[in-house]
This record gives C-alpha cells, structure tokens and sequence, in this order.
C-alpha cells in the first residue's frame, strides 16, 4: 500500500504544485447471494484491502486531468462540456460519475487526478466500483457536494447504466462506499436495508483463486441474464399482479409453473429464488459461528451458478471441484459476474498456503495458465486517508 501511495505521490508532485487528498477505495467480495441484486434480492457482500488509490487536488477551473499509471493512459476533458461516453471502457467510469455529479447539483468540477492501485483487473472483485466510489468519494469531499452515502452509490451505478452500458445492480458500490472491517453486509436490494455480520472466521480465512481467464463484462452475456429474469417476472405477474421482481417469487412457486416456462427462463428463475434464500440461510448461519454450513451455501451457490444461470466456465468449476477433495476447504464458488474471473474459498489459515501451491500445480497442468492467489481480509469502505508516513522521494 504504501508504495502505491508514494508511488502517485511523487507522480502528482511532479505534474501539480497543489498538496492533494488521498483516497483508498477497496474492491469488493461477495460472500454469496450472485445475479440477486439487479432482481431486487439478497446479496452479502463486504469491501476488502485491495484497493485504488487517488490523489486528486482541486482547480479553479472546469479542466479534469486523470492520469491512470497502471494502464500508462492519461485523459484532459472539460466537465462543463456536453459529456458523452469515451472509446475507452476506463475512462466511462469517470466521465460518467462526472457527468451525474453535473446533472444533480449543477456544479462544473475541475481536478487533476493521479491514480494507481492493487485490485485485479477483470477478476470480478469489482474494480470498476472502486474507480467511481473513489471519484465520487473524493469530488464529495473537494466541493462540498453534500451526497448523502445512499447518493453516492446510485451516482456510481448510472455512470455504469449509462457510460459503460453495463446494467450492473448497485451491491458493488454500495459495499465500496458502507463497507466495514470485518463486517459482512447482507443487503436487501429493494429497501437498500442491510443487517452487519461479523466475520471472524476462527481459524478459516478467505482465499481468491484468479483463473487469469479475463472478462469484460459489457461483452459478456451479463445483460441477457437480465433479460431472461425480466421475461420469467412478466409471466409470474399474469398470475399475481403485485409481483415486481424474482425477489416476490419463491422456488416453490417456481418449481409449480415449470411446465409454463420455457426452459431457459425456468431454470433463470430456479437460480434467483434460491440464491436468495441461501443468503438468508448464510446470515444466520454467520450469526452463530457456524462456517461448516456457510461453506456448504457456498457450494450450493456455485452447482446453481454452473448448472442452472449457466456463468461459469471450465476454469471455474475445476477449482470448485479441487475444493471439493479438500477437507480444509470449507466453500467454495465462483465469484462476479462469471466467465472467468475468481472462486472464492473459506479454507483453514494454516492450509492456506499448501492448498494454494497444491491448486496452482493442477491448474496449470490442466489449463497451461498460471493460477493466482489472492488472500484477502474484509475492510473498511472508501474514504480519505492519512499520508503522512508516506515520505516524499
């Protein structure tokens, strides 16, 4: 961390005069609860210390200059010019919030920008969450802009609807801007209501295994998931015209109109409702310390995940199965929006390592690509953060 901060530290200094603010945004995990946010469900997801890291200043007039070390890439754009969307996906993330932040409080802002970070990109740990909770975040903070929390997130989910094209629900930053250190968050994704669990773990802890198999989850068939959810809604509201979401459909009302679905749609729908009930299951399997159950929700997240919403892939479920030979490994599932991206495991601190080493042997034997592993702690949410260790070079 702090060579990623000395690091924009010194760039800044050597493109500005001014003394900047430093933001930490973390990416995020979810625990369990996947596809259930944009149908108003259930999801547990929390903030990690995997983070970017912003230096921003403030200028006196409306010319934004955002330069992003880890892709060598730089941007100029006026902010009070009609805004639309960029080439580059990276670049969408900020003009959007930008452009949002303009249309709410009918303030131009002007900034330089320097910022770099330790969050894989493309392994569904939302990165891109983190990139407009950071913005938001910090322009919240120079201008005296006032968003409340709640704001902030639905600033960072339209600039993804409307400048990245991706239909995202909003748990990605709502755990980037409520996140805390060693809490998960079970939201309610309809009342936007959250219940805090501790997540102590004993002596298990949280391991990512990255199948370096990269996604952009514009391209992926993310926003056709939507579509078949939307498609199994509208048929259940012929039968009971208050429903509004998969959240007011329970598997077994599924299960009784199988034969009135196509079967895409039924299989969509099967998925959703149980998802949601695993992450009730999950929470009260937190609150009393039971992880031997929490792990096998995880497990039963991923075979719904593989088999019946149909986004994994290959990669994935032969980690989930090498999990599955592992006594120590108490869960395990992908994690994201699929197709590549991360599992995520609950496994013994002490096997963590070996276990790891063990997986990266037979994933590159079985794939010929080197596996990463990424152990990772549940943190706090984006904010401002103290620099004054950090010397300057």
């Amino acid at each position: 961390m702090e060579k990623i901060i000395e690091n924009i530290r010194n760039h800044f200094s050597g493109l500005y005069d001014e003394e900047p603010v430093i933001i930490a945004s973390p990416g995020r995990i979810n625990l369990i609860g996947e596809h259930t946010d944009y149908n108003e469900g259930f999801v547990m997801p929390a903030a990690i210390d995997r983070r970017i890291y912003f230096t921003l200043a403030q200028r006196e007039d409306n010319r934004c200059e955002v330069h992003a070390l880890d892709l060598d890439d730089a941007f100029v754009f006026n902010s009070s010019d009609g805004l639309s969307p960029s080439e580059k996906v990276w670049q969408n993330y900020i003009l959007g919030v930008v452009q949002r932040i303009k249309e709410l409080t009918g303030k131009s802002v002007g900034f330089n920008c320097v910022f770099s970070g330790d969050i894989p990109i493309g392994a569904g740990l939302s990165s891109s969450a983190a990139l407009e909770g950071g913005f938001v975040f910090a322009l919240n903070q120079m201008f005296d802009l006032n968003l409340k929390k709640l704001d902030m997130a639905k600033i960072g989910q339209w600039a993804e609807h409307n400048f990245v094209g991706v239909k995202c629900g909003l748990m990605d930053q709502y755990a980037n801007i409520y996140g805390q250190a060693d809490k998960a968050i079970q939201l309610d994704c309809r009342s936007y209501d959250y219940t805090l669990f501790d997540t102590n773990f004993d002596q298990y802890s949280i391991l990512l295994f990255d199948t370096q198999v990269k996604h952009e989850l514009g391209s992926s068939e993310y926003n056709v998931r939507r579509a078949e959810c939307h498609e199994g809604v509208e048929f259940f509201q012929t039968i009971k015209p208050e429903i509004k979401s998969l959240r007011d459909v329970s598997p077994e009302m599924v299960e009784q109109h199988k034969n009135d679905l196509s079967e895409k749609v039924y299989q969509r729908c099967v998925f959703v409702t149980s998802e949601n009930r695993r992450v009730e299951l999950a929470g009260k399997a937190l609150a009393s310390k039971d992880y031997h159950t929490f792990g096998q929700l995880l497990y039963a997240s991923h075979e719904g995940l593989s088999k019946r919403y149909e986004v994994s892939c290959e990669e994935l479920d032969f980690l989930v199965e090498l999990s599955h030979q592992e006594d120590l490994v108490l869960g395990s599932r992908m994690m994201g929006g699929g197709f590549g991206g991360c599992t995520i495991n609950l496994i013994e601190t002490e096997r963590c390592e070996a276990i790891a080493e063990k997986f990266k042997k037979q994933y590159k034997d079985r794939f010929g690509i080197d596996l990463l592993a990424h152990k990772v702690n549940i943190s706090d949410g984006v904010k401002q953060i103290a620099s004054l260790s950090v010397k300057n070079a």
